[in-house]
């Protein structure tokens, strides 16, 4: 189902004053916030393959620690696999940077958006 225009507009509106205001969000769920690095995920799935083969044969064999040692690294192989990269925005110094100035324009942008919402309910009544 299509929005109109006036939807259209409003969310357009929305995502402005989003990137306008709460610049720490939109870096961490911005899509292109980094290139894929291709040797670590490579190295990732062969640990995790590695990993899923040693935990079957700990199984046949029945050798318990082996079995715990091929999920150990089966699992340190997905988390390397999944990771973000490492200069992908979202370390610990950028939130701290911001966190002075962080609350007013949220609740600014949102008090806005109540307005905005209230003015349009009385509007159409």
């Amino acid at each position: 189902m299509p929005l109109s225009e006036q939807e259209q507009r409003l969310l357009e509106e929305m995502e402005r004053g989003l990137y306008q205001n709460d610049a720490d969000f939109v870096a961490t769920v911005n899509p292109r916030r980094g290139r894929v690095n291709y040797s670590i995920l490579v190295v990732g799935v062969l640990l995790g393959v590695v990993g899923i083969g040693t935990l079957v044969g700990g199984v046949i064999l029945q050798l318990p620690l082996v079995g715990i040692l091929g999920f150990g690294v089966m699992f340190a192989g997905v988390l390397l696999a999944v990771s973000p990269p490492a200069g992908s925005g979202s370390s610990a110094a950028a939130p701290s940077s911001t966190s002075s100035k962080a609350g007013k324009p949220r609740s600014s942008f949102m008090d806005s958006l109540n307005e905005r919402w209230e003015k349009r309910q009385e509007g159409q009544e």
